[in-house]
């Protein structure tokens, strides 16, 4: 028996997808809002005003008009919690990505992008800048959702960025099953500029479980080799503690940097997964 992977080149499928995705995303984000019962904290920062460039998407009650009728700008007042951050975003690429073991599943890459777009609409939501690696420009307000999910093909091919801000955060969503090293000196140069950050794995189910019997052939995708496995049923426990091994490198590379490490997988509902992300991204 031969287990074939289940993809889609990325070029078509995005452009055929991009509408919906933004459209899904948007409705993850909003099911998620319902959740978050508010981000305001007490303390100094309720009294202690500042003034940002007005931004498409913000509501004109924001608006301070009387700092903005002291020059040709618009700007709105906020307290120095709500202060726009940045939030680099990635999203791991590459045929593995494209995999799904189901065609009643989405691919890890479609899950990614989702997970990517509904936490860029929350923080929009927010008031802050999104950034993608590789990219020159932040994005920000509501409207911008749209632009952000256009120039996803454009990202960083690897979560490297000279450009990002001291200070930002970043969020990397990715099956991260390349060697641990990669990970390691990804996550480490990041934090070396104090860029605090999330890893969040996607995983498909037949991932982790391995749930084939019998004879398989698995076809590589990409430049992958393909294996021929006699009896799936005997390597299965071998196969669970590798990856269980690989998950807790992980976890230790983003503990070493400060940062927080979550899994996922393409059979739950994005929700849960989006909210976790997003309590982490919300103010200290």
């Amino acid at each position: 028996m031969t287990i074939p992977p289940v993809s889609v080149p990325w070029a078509e499928s995005l452009g055929a997808a991009l509408p919906p995705l933004v459209v899904q995303a948007e409705r993850v984000a909003a099911t998620v809002m319902q959740g978050v019962h508010g981000r305001r904290r007490p303390g100094q920062g309720d009294a202690f005003w500042q003034f940002r460039p007005y931004v498409v998407g913000d509501a004109a009650a924001r608006v301070d008009w009387r700092q903005s009728a002291k020059s040709d700008r618009l700007f709105v007042r906020e307290t120095e919690w709500e202060a726009a951050q940045t939030v680099a975003l990635w999203s791991q690429r590459g045929a593995g990505m494209d995999w799904r073991s189901d065609r009643d599943l989405p691919a890890k890459r479609f899950r990614a992008e989702l997970l990517l777009l509904a936490v860029a609409a929350l923080l929009f939501r927010g008031g802050e800048r999104v950034r993608l690696f590789g990219l020159p420009r932040a994005f920000a307000g509501r409207g911008a959702l749209s632009a952000l999910a256009e120039a996803l093909p454009r990202q960083a091919a690897a979560a490297e960025d000279a450009r990002i801000p001291r200070h930002a955060r970043a969020v990397l969503v990715g099956d991260f099953l390349a060697p641990l090293e990669e990970t390691r000196n990804a996550v480490a140069a990041l934090a070396a500029r104090s860029v605090r950050g999330h890893l969040v794995q996607v995983l498909d189910p037949a991932e982790e479980t391995l749930p084939f019997t019998g004879r398989i052939r698995f076809e590589g995708l990409g430049t992958a080799e393909h294996a021929l496995v006699p009896r799936v049923e005997g390597v299965r426990a071998l196969y669970e503690e590798r990856l269980a091994r690989h998950r807790d490198g992980l976890a230790a590379i983003a503990a070493a940097s400060g940062w927080s490490f979550a899994t996922h997988r393409t059979d739950q509902p994005p929700e849960a997964a989006l909210l976790a992300l997003y309590r982490r991204l919300a103010p200290e």
